[in-house]
């Protein structure tokens, strides 16, 4: 018989929430890609491909940061330390975003390669895809108000 104080803590209920969101996301950021080397192409030739894919994977990296990090974090769901870990470890993740953001918008300033119109636009449908890519999985998903929750005599 197995000792239920040693047993392993179950992982949130966020987690396949999570997972779905950066599936989701991933897809909508090859479309968005597709549709950003075409326009670009069409507008601005090869240097609008590259602006439409470096505005796409700017997107889905800064908006995969955010749910990997959370999905890191829940791993130490069981550990003492866990509420210091996890928001260390999101928060973490926002600095890292932050300065990459920065560093690259530095870097890619006035890059003769680069269409900033269609870069600015690639990233901007990517930040709003998600978004809504966000908003239609949370609310297709099955996750109680109150999901994690143990009451008092209950057992996990």
């Amino acid at each position: 018989m197995t000792d239920s104080t040693h047993a392993a803590p179950a992982q949130p209920s966020s987690n396949p929430v999570l997972r779905d969101v950066l599936r989701y996301g991933l897809i909508l950021a090859g479309v968005i890609a597709v549709v950003g080397m075409l326009l670009g192409g069409l507008f601005a030739g090869w240097i609008g491909v590259t602006s439409a894919l470096i505005g796409t994977a700017m997107a889905a990296v800064f908006l995969s940061i955010t749910a990997l990090s959370i999905l890191i974090a829940n791993r130490f769901i069981g550990s003492d330390l866990f509420v210091g870990l996890f928001f260390g470890i999101v928060l973490g993740g926002w600095i890292v975003k932050f300065v990459l953001f920065l560093v690259l918008a530095i870097l890619l300033r006035d890059q003769p390669w680069i269409n900033p119109v269609v870069l600015f636009l690639s990233l901007i449908a990517g930040v709003i895809g998600s978004l809504v890519v966000d908003m239609i999985v949370v609310f297709r998903s099955r996750v109680p108000y109150a999901s994690d929750v143990t009451l008092p005599g209950e057992k996990r």
